[in-house]
């Protein structure tokens, strides 16, 4: 929506699918290659003078430092800046100047550092609430807002929780009275949606120029890989889609329950080993579904056969269980499908869907 009203915009975000590149945007495009190598280089040569007694930098926060000097020498108009982890401590909440926070639904992830409580990861997030800066946040668990109001009102920052877009008729969002073309499917986006439309609204509100046009065509054209998209895979459409807890697998059944009502579904999944395995699988089986389970490699992430196990202990039965040992295999388990067979989801990881787009590049398309 930025870059359509005329700005420079930068996009930071975490993690990439198959290139570094894609965390440091500007306009919507990568950052090209030299400039990612110089960016970076200079960031690690500024980082050689440190006293050898200092504690190194991680590498999210050597990327994130790569990404502010590429914002800068592009001298971008604003940046849109994803958290990493948590919100807090995080490498992209040091002392910059900001104008705006949202903060999308909390759910129980990263819960290994965050905290085991929605209350405790709430108090993490809230870190990227900045002083007298206003807030736009999505509905949240009475908990986590009891929380996010807290921290709000101690810093003097104005807080906004928004009212959920619906689906109008047409298969487009209302808002507020007014209409919106949306291409990102699901209904995780009348949230993300309303948080955008909340957020253009304070921007305007401080002397930001965005038209009505700027934001129908951002929304419009927004597109975003691994998310909810159908692509091919061998002569079936498959769903790439990298839940990864289970506020995202509630989204993605759900998704499939209207898609598809009544249909089975064959999931082809890979997870890491900090994620909610067992919750995720609750919340995506069902009676009569298919399930494979893929590799992630280089990752720590659950060895196939034992995904299938806690698939197992979900009680769930399932029509057909299969373990692939490469990523490779997944075309020919495929085409050992009939034609007309239920739809097919490929979820569970970005690292995993990463790893199938540098394999098969037209996922990418």
């Amino acid at each position: 929506v930025l870059a359509k009203a005329g700005y420079r915009v930068g996009r930071y975000t975490s993690p990439h699918l198959v290139s570094w590149r894609e965390r440091i945007c500007l306009n919507g495009e990568a950052i090209a290659p030299d400039d990612w190598r110089t960016s970076l280089w200079r960031v690690k040569t500024a980082l050689d003078r440190y006293p050898a007694d200092c504690e190194p930098p991680t590498q999210f926060e050597m990327v994130t430092a790569t990404a502010w000097l590429y914002f800068q020498q592009q001298r971008v108009d604003i940046a849109v800046l994803e958290v990493g982890l948590g919100g807090r401590l995080d490498a992209t909440n040091a002392a910059i100047d900001t104008c705006l926070s949202a903060i999308t639904p909390i759910g129980r992830d990263h819960w290994q550092r965050l905290g085991n409580t929605l209350g405790e990861i709430a108090g993490e997030k809230a870190g990227a609430i900045k002083p007298i800066t206003p807030v736009v946040s999505a509905p949240q668990a009475p908990e986590a807002l009891a929380v996010l109001q807290s921290i709000a009102a101690e810093r003097q920052a104005p807080l906004s929780v928004v009212q959920p877009a619906v689906w109008g008729e047409t298969g487009k969002l209302l808002w507020q009275g007014r209409t919106y073309a949306l291409r990102l499917q699901g209904d995780a986006q009348l949230e993300n949606a309303a948080v955008v439309l909340e957020a253009i609204a304070q921007l305007r509100q401080v002397g930001w120029a965005i038209p009505e046009s700027a934001v129908q065509s951002g929304l419009a054209s927004t597109r975003w890989l691994g998310r909810l998209q159908w692509a091919r895979l061998g002569n079936h459409p498959v769903l790439l889609d990298g839940a990864h807890n289970v506020p995202a697998a509630r989204v993605l059944r759900q998704f499939f329950d209207r898609q598809f009502p009544g249909q089975s579904v064959t999931w082809c999944m890979g997870m890491l080993t900090t994620k909610d395995a067992a919750g995720i699988l609750q919340v995506l089986l069902r009676a009569g579904d298919r399930f494979c389970t893929l590799p992630i490699s280089d990752r720590m992430s659950y060895p196939p056969l034992q995904l299938l196990e806690i698939a197992r202990q979900t009680g769930v039965p399932l029509a057909q269980v299969q373990s692939l040992q490469t990523l490779e295999q997944l075309p020919d388990f495929l085409a050992g499908l009939s034609a007309d067979s239920e739809p097919i989801a490929i979820c569970g990881s970005l690292y995993m869907l990463g790893q199938l787009m540098e394999l098969y590049p037209h996922l990418m398309e």
